[in-house]
């Protein structure tokens, strides 16, 4: 998606793919009318409205439980602050904005709590494997209805085939996947940078020192979100190159950094993250690149050339 004064938000199962999967509680929330609301006000309020809008999209099911003394203490606003902010999205106060968020979720999570039950919790074990392997498919086809059908990863396509040099950041286990699209990427790409191959976030900002407008930074990250990575990718920003994030959620911290914005769900019942869509998302730009170009099958057939000596069945 693109991010403009609203980011852009292509709910999947909306338009040519219908999604049978659920999605995280957070996602589906700011796929909703009150949700969307929410996301304009990061987009373009004042500071306080952000941090409020933001705690609501990160928090939904805790909100309908707090008060308005609750919310502004973990904030830090006024009472005052929160009731002008419920009547700047549409409420009459606070406690019409947290009974609207109260509909709205029962609306969310009903195929959540349908998929929970359906579980037999006889066996917890077994019953969090099945949960993190339904997740998984989940997020899995989130990522395909997506990128079915849209323009988005051909209008990506084109900006990175016209970019100066592309630079893939990401820390921790983000960095794993930008490994795999530094590695899927670079036969056909003529400058690609990975920004974290080594030598930690001193030697990752040194390699971004050249970047600046017409270059592109793909920014890969999941919670628990590297600080490394957000305050990079801002840096990338000040320097006018186009900032792709690859992240879990549309108000993720990464999200709010960035002009164009892949979602890849990635909750799990036990781990922190799942990558399992991340990488699916990362191999299906591989492909659209690969296919963007039709030197690129020359370019494939030279590099199967080069390494076939070093392979069993090239």
């Amino acid at each position: 998606m693109k991010k403009s004064s609203q980011a852009d938000f292509h709910a999947p199962g909306q338009g040519d793919v219908q999604s049978q999967s659920a999605p995280s509680t957070e996602v589906a929330f700011a796929d909703t009318d009150l949700g969307r609301r929410l996301l304009a006000v990061m987009a373009d309020g004042t500071a306080s409205n952000r941090t409020i809008a933001e705690h609501l999209l990160r928090n939904p099911v805790r909100i309908t439980a707090w008060s308005i003394e609750d919310l502004a203490g973990a904030i830090g606003v006024s009472n005052a602050t929160l009731s002008r902010f419920a009547r700047a999205v549409g409420y009459a106060g606070y406690p019409d904005l947290r009974a609207g968020m109260a509909e709205t979720l029962q609306t969310v999570l009903r195929p959540v709590e349908k998929l929970r039950s359906s579980f037999d919790r006889a066996d917890p074990t077994q019953a969090a494997i099945n949960e993190g392997l339904e997740a998984t498919l989940s997020h899995l086809s989130r990522v395909a209805d997506q990128l079915a059908g849209g323009t988005q990863l051909s209008e990506l396509v084109t900006r990175l085939n016209a970019a100066r040099t592309i630079y893939v950041m990401g820390f921790g286990l983000s960095a794993h996947v930008a490994g795999l699209l530094t590695l899927g990427l670079q036969p056909f790409c003529a400058n690609l940078v990975n920004v974290v191959e080594f030598g930690g976030t001193e030697v990752a900002a040194g390699r971004l020192m050249n970047l600046g407008e017409g270059d592109v930074l793909i920014a890969i990250a999941f919670p628990r979100y590297a600080q490394a990575a957000l305050h990079l990718t801002s840096f990338a920003k000040s320097r006018k190159a186009h900032v792709v994030a690859i992240t879990d959620s549309p108000v993720s911290p990464l999200a709010q950094r960035a002009d164009t914005i892949l979602l890849a769900e990635s909750t799990h019942p036990v781990l922190s993250s799942s990558m399992a869509a991340a990488v699916l998302m990362a191999e299906t730009l591989v492909t659209a690149m690969m296919l963007s170009n039709r030197d690129n099958v020359a370019r494939a057939e030279s590099l199967t050339d080069a390494i076939s000596s070093y392979l069993h069945n090239p």
